[in-house]
């Protein structure tokens, strides 16, 4: 889904908690600045949906929790807070959250051409320094190719492609699926 700026104002975090709950839609804050989540696609609600089919049953038995795109995630306390379109975390404090997400395990999110360049770029560098973050995913809504970023040693953070034919791994979650099953129903190319 794409962010876009409304607020022209500056808000404390504070602010902004309370005030999105007066909202309408979902807003992203960064630097005291506010972001509308506009509506995504068909495929990226798809491919988004998917996922989260074959998360659920598999991470309910361990005691995990798997929330899509209306569920936020504290990156800091201060900020920035994001809506992730798959967030899963195991950690003991989160499985009772109310407001945001905050130790997350696994973040996805699906890429379209107007919010690759965010998730690729701001979103990709305060994810990654979120010390509980085992592993980020971009799923790709235009084409079949995902790409999992997994944490390695220290601050380095190892990389797998996948295309058609290939088994995806998510090793934070000890989870496996055909990258089909990820694109199950969804429609390329199309306009309407």
């Amino acid at each position: 889904m794409i962010a876009v700026p409304q607020q022209p104002q500056k808000m404390t975090v504070e602010e902004y908690l309370i005030w999105e709950t007066q909202q309408d839609i979902r807003y992203e804050y960064v630097n005291g600045e506010v972001f509308a989540m506009t509506g995504g696609t068909i495929p990226h609600n798809d491919i988004t949906l998917n996922l989260y089919a074959a998360l659920r049953p598999h991470l309910r038995s361990r005691g995990c929790r798997v929330n899509v795109s209306d569920v936020k995630v504290q990156v800091t306390p201060e900020s920035p807070y994001y809506y992730p379109d798959v967030i899963v975390s195991c950690n003991e404090q989160d499985l009772n959250a109310r407001k945001f997400i905050r130790y997350p395990q696994l973040i996805v999110e699906v890429l379209s051409p107007g919010t690759s360049a965010r998730d690729r770029g701001e979103k990709f560098s305060a994810y990654l320094k979120m010390p509980t973050l085992q592993e980020y995913v971009l799923i790709d809504s235009e084409k079949i190719s995902v790409e999992r970023y997994l944490r390695g040693e220290g601050r380095m953070w190892l990389y797998y492609p996948y295309t058609e034919g290939d088994i995806i791994t998510l090793s934070s979650v000890e989870f496996q699926c055909p990258i089909e099953l990820l694109y199950e129903g969804v429609v390329f190319g199309s306009e309407e």
